[in-house]
C-alpha cells in the first residue's frame, strides 16, 4: 500500500479540475451537467475492459507500493479516477472554450457544404483507419510494438466512428474550440505522466513497447494514448453538441429545445443534414456576424444565454438588434438627406406589411416587398424580424428616431436640450430594451403577473436610456466626423460651446464636461433600473445583466479616462479580458 499515485491527483490533476470548475461554473447549465456525465459514462465504460486487459496480461504494472490496494477487474482505484478525472478536465475545458460559438452557425447541408470539408473528412477517415490496421500489425507482430497496437486499436476505432458520424461539424468550428481542448490537457497530462513515470509511479512492461520517448521518461505510447483518449473526449463531445445544435437550430422540427431532454435530442442526432433548413442555418450566421462587427459588448453578453433561447435570442432579440442597427446602417449610408428619407419609408412600409396580420398571409407579402425594395444584405435581418413575438410599437417608434437623424445638416443639430436628447435616446434604445424584454416573456417560463411585465418593460426602457447615454459619450469623436452632435446644445452653450465646435474639436475640456454630463445622467438611469433586474425570468436574467454591465463597463472607463481611452477610430473601448472578467463576475454574482 502507498500513495504515490495517489498524490498525483492531489497535486496535480485535482487542482486542474477544480480551477475549471470555478472558471465555468457561472455558465453552466443543466445541459453541460448531462454533457459532462454523458462523456465521462462513456469513457469510463469504454475503458475498463481495455485497461484491465493491458494489467492482467502485464503490459502495464503498478508497483504494490505505489497504489493504495483497492481494485475492479484488477484496475486500481487511482487509474479508474484518472479516467473520470481526464476527461472532466477535457469536457470542461471544450465547455469553456465553446461558449463563445453559437454552434448551429456551423450545420451544413450537402449542398452548402465547402470542398475543404468534405476532403478533410475523407483524409481523416483514411488516417483513423490506416492507424487500426498498423495497430492490428503491431499486435500480431508482438513484441515490442504491442502496447502501442493495442492503444490504435482500441481508440482509433472509436475515433473512427465518432469522426464518420460528425468530421464534417467538427471541421466547420473553430480550432480554438477543438484542438485547444485536445492539445493543452495532452500537454499538461504529458508532464505529469512524464514526472509520474520518472518516479515508478507506473510502468509499462519492458518487451511491449518501442523504447522510443517524446521527452525525458514520458514514452511515445503514454504520449501517444493522452493524444488520442482526448481526441475521443472532444470528438464525442462534438457529436452530442451536433445534436443540440440541430435540435436547437429547427424548432419546426423539433417540439422541445435540447435542454428539455427529451426524445427530440436523439432524434436530431440522426435528423439527415440533407433537410436542414440552410436559409435559416444563413440567417443565424449573418445575425451573428452583424452583432460581432456592430457590439463586441452584446455578442459577448449572447455567449451566455443557454440553448434555444440563445439562438432565438440571436435571431430575433439579437436580430432585432441587427435590424436596428441596418435600419441605422442604410440610413448612415444614404448619399442624401433624400435617399435617408426613402428608405425609412420603406422600412415603415415594410413593418405595415408585416404587421397587418403577422400569423397569415402578410408574412410572405413582406418578404416579397423586402425582395423588390431593399439590398440582399438586409434581407435575412428583414425576413427574419419577429412580427409574431413582438409588437409593432417600439419598431415604429425606432423609426421616429431614425428620423431625427435626418435632421442633421451642415447647420442643424435637432438634440437642443436634455428633453430632445431622452426623446431621441428612447426611441432608438430604449425601443430596443423593450422589444429584447418582450422576446424573453415570450421564450422563458416566469408567470409574471401583468402589472410585473409592465414594470420590467419600464425597466428595460430606464436601462435603455442608460446604455444609448453611454453610446452617445463613446462616440462624441466618431459622430462629429459625419458631422453629428448629440450634445443638446443647451449644455454646449454652458459652457461657451457651439455644435461646430464639437464638429472641429472632440476632445476639447468643454466638450469633456459635457461628455461627463450625459454619463452621469446614464449612471443615474442604470441606478433606477439596476436592482429591478433580479426579476427578469431566470433564464435570461444573467446573460441579460451581463449586456448590461459589459456596455456599462465602457462608461467607466469614460468617467475615468475621458476622451484619453479612445482607440483609433475615437470610440472608447474596454479591453476583451476586462470584458471576459466582467462577464464572469456579473454572472458570479447573479
Amino acid at each position: 500500500m502507498g500513495y504515490d499515485y495517489a498524490l498525483v491527483h492531489v497535486k496535480y490533476t485535482i487542482p486542474l479540475a477544480a480551477l475549471l470548475t470555478v472558471l465555468s461554473y457561472p455558465v453552466f447549465t443543466r445541459l453541460d451537467v448531462v454533457r459532462t456525465l454523458f462523456i465521462v459514462t462513456i469513457a469510463f465504460v469504454a475503458t475498463i475492459p481495455w485497461d484491465s486487459y493491458l494489467i492482467r496480461t502485464n503490459i502495464w504494472t503498478y508497483p504494490p507500493d505505489a497504489v493504495l490496494g483497492p481494485t475492479l477487474v484488477d484496475i486500481p482505484i487511482e487509474e479508474l479516477f484518472f479516467f473520470v478525472i481526464q476527461t472532466y478536465i477535457t469536457a470542461q475545458l471544450y465547455i469553456i472554450l465553446n461558449k463563445p460559438v453559437l454552434h448551429a452557425q456551423h450545420l451544413n447541408s450537402p449542398a452548402t457544404l465547402p470542398q475543404w470539408i468534405k476532403g478533410g473528412k475523407v483524409v481523416g477517415q483514411l488516417a483513423l483507419f490506416s492507424s487500426v490496421i498498423l495497430g492490428a500489425w503491431l499486435i500480431a507482430k508482438e513484441g515490442e510494438g504491442t502496447y502501442l497496437g493495442l492503444i490504435l486499436v482500441w481508440a482509433c476505432s472509436f475515433a473512427l466512428f465518432t469522426w464518420t458520424i460528425t468530421a464534417h461539424f467538427i471541421l466547420a468550428l473553430p480550432l480554438a474550440c477543438t484542438a485547444l481542448p485536445i492539445l493543452l490537457p495532452t500537454v499538461y497530462l504529458w508532464v505529469v505522466d512524464e514526472m509520474a513515470l520518472g518516479r515508478g509511479t507506473w510502468a509499462i512492461e519492458s518487451g511491449t513497447k518501442l523504447e522510443l520517448r517524446l521527452f525525458g521518461s514520458l514514452e511515445i505510447e503514454e504520449a501517444s494514448f493522452f493524444l488520442v483518449t482526448n481526441m475521443l473526449i472532444v470528438f464525442g463531445l462534438a457529436a452530442f453538441d451536433k445534436a443540440v445544435a440541430v435540435c436547437d437550430a429547427f424548432p419546426d422540427k423539433f417540439d422541445k429545445p435540447a435542454d428539455a431532454l427529451s426524445m427530440s435530442l436523439l432524434r436530431a442526432r440522426v435528423f439527415p443534414s440533407s433537410k436542414y433548413d440552410m436559409q435559416r442555418i444563413l440567417g443565424i450566421r449573418q445575425a451573428v456576424a452583424r452583432l460581432a462587427k456592430k457590439s463586441r459588448s452584446f455578442h459577448l453578453a449572447s455567449s451566455v444565454f443557454p440553448g434555444r433561447l440563445r439562438i432565438d435570442l440571436t435571431l430575433l432579440s439579437f436580430v432585432s438588434y441587427s435590424y436596428c442597427r441596418l435600419a441605422d446602417d442604410l440610413v448612415d449610408d444614404a448619399e442624401s438627406s433624400e435617399e435617408a428619407a426613402a428608405w425609412i419609408s420603406k422600412l415603415d412600409r415594410h413593418l405595415s406589411l408585416l404587421y397587418k396580420d403577422p400569423d397569415a398571409v402578410s408574412a410572405p407579402l413582406a418578404a416579397k416587398y423586402a425582395a423588390e425594395n431593399f439590398p440582399a444584405s438586409a434581407l435575412s435581418a428583414l425576413d427574419m424580424l419577429p412580427a409574431s413575438l413582438l409588437p409593432r410599437e417600439p419598431l415604429a417608434e425606432l423609426l421616429k428616431g431614425f428620423e431625427m437623424d435626418l435632421s442633421f445638416d451642415s447647420s442643424t443639430f435637432p438634440i437642443t436640450d436634455p428633453e430632445d436628447l431622452e426623446l431621441y435616446a428612447a426611441r432608438v434604445a430604449s425601443t430596443v430594451g423593450q422589444a429584447c424584454l418582450e422576446l424573453v416573456f415570450r421564450h422563458c417560463h416566469h408567470g409574471l403577473p401583468d402589472y410585473m411585465q409592465a414594470y420590467l418593460r419600464n425597466t428595460a426602457r430606464q436601462m435603455g436610456l442608460a446604455l444609448q447615454f453611454v453610446n452617445i459619450a463613446r462616440d462624441v469623436a466618431v459622430d462629429a466626423k459625419i458631422g453629428r452632435v448629440y450634445l443638446p446644445t443647451m449644455w454646449l452653450k454652458e459652457e461657451g460651446l457651439t455644435s461646430e465646435d464639437v464638429l472641429s474639436n472632440p476632445t476639447s475640456e468643454g466638450v469633456e464636461k459635457v461628455r461627463r454630463r450625459i454619463l452621469a445622467k446614464a449612471f443615474d438611469h442604470y441606478a433606477e433600473a439596476r436592482d429591478s433586474m433580479k426579476w427578469i425570468p431566470s433564464e435570461a436574467r444573467g446573460p441579460m445583466v451581463v449586456a448590461v454591465e459589459s456596455y456599462m463597463e465602457i462608461g467607466r472607463v469614460l468617467m475615468r479616462n475621458g476622451g484619453a481611452a479612445a482607440d483609433g477610430s475615437g470610440r472608447a473601448t474596454v479591453p476583451k479580458s476586462r470584458r471576459i472578467w466582467v462577464a464572469w463576475s456579473t454572472l458570479m454574482a447573479s
